[in-house]
């Protein structure tokens, strides 16, 4: 089973940055990809961007060109640098983690949530 705490939220500013990050802690048979998930308020929870163990990353086209996910070798972190900040970003944010368990069955494990808010 893995664990996964987030920290990074709060409250900032338009056009502000904030960086977000997630501990994972624990083992599973194998990672396939690590993510941000978001979920503003009163809508369903949306992808923000996706890491794979290859290295390969997807955003949503809403953050292209203002977020960057990034993790370590060891996949036992995660990072979501969030750059010119608009109030539609608020939301709640889950570090996501996608694998195969010990029983070889396909995963989701998600953290807590951290809440990042965008206002003046």
């Amino acid at each position: 089973q893995l664990q996964l705490v987030e920290s990074g939220g709060g409250l900032v500013q338009p056009g502000g940055s904030l960086t977000l990050s997630c501990t994972v802690s624990g083992s599973i048979f194998t990672i396939n990809a690590m993510g941000w998930f978001r979920q503003p308020p009163g809508k369903e929870r949306e992808l923000v961007a996706r890491v794979t163990s290859g290295g390969s990353t997807d955003y949503a086209d809403s953050v292209k060109g203002r977020f960057t996910i990034s993790r370590d070798n060891g996949m036992n972190l995660l990072y979501l640098q969030m750059n010119s900040l608009r109030s539609e970003d608020t939301a709640d944010y889950y570090c996501n983690v996608r694998g195969y368990d010990h029983q070889r069955l396909i995963s989701d494990y998600w953290g807590q949530g951290t809440r990042v808010t965008v206002s003046s």
